[in-house]
């Protein structure tokens, strides 16, 4: 008995969508293995900040930085105000690796002389800490900075999710 046409062309359409699947789905796996390896190379560029890991090593002096306190990025930016006519004109942010200390650990800049008797008075009066940019030992820039809690963490903060801060 002859096999019967309609059966074989059947079972060839189910062998073409399978292999059809099948390089589809290792064309997508291929896709996204490489997706990801971009990804990783992206994301290792010292110009892409995205880790606390990469701030606390460019810290100055990075060990002294997170033991005694915190590593940061420090941005220097300048504000002109004209009042006639009035117009507000911003110079380009300056960033920069830098450390604040905490309250507790104000003695290593003291040891130092990189900060008086009387700035460690009229900073601690202030409810103020320490912070520097530049290496301990090549005279860095010290200065007496405020926490600011009132501005949040609009990162951190869930409900500003599709919000715009104010």
């Amino acid at each position: 008995m002859p096999p019967n046409p309609q059966l074989s062309n059947k079972a060839k359409p189910f062998r073409l969508n399978t292999m059809i699947l099948a390089i589809i789905s290792a064309a997508l796996l291929l896709g996204i293995v490489i997706g990801v390896s971009l990804t990783s190379l992206a994301n290792s560029n010292p110009e892409n900040i995205n880790s606390s890991v990469y701030i606390d090593s460019a810290a100055p002096d990075a060990n002294v930085c997170v033991q005694y306190g915190a590593s940061a990025i420090v941005t220097d930016t300048r504000i002109y105000l004209t009042l006639n006519p009035f117009k507000v004109y911003v110079t380009q942010p300056r960033m920069q690796p830098g450390c604040v200390l905490r309250t507790s650990d104000w003695a290593i800049l003291q040891q130092r002389n990189l900060v008086t008797s009387q700035q460690i008075s009229n900073c601690k009066s202030s409810l103020n800490t320490f912070a520097y940019t530049g290496k301990l030992e090549n005279s860095p820039q010290v200065a007496c900075v405020y926490q600011n809690d009132a501005a949040g963490n609009l990162f951190a903060s869930h409900s500003a999710v599709g919000t715009t801060p104010q």
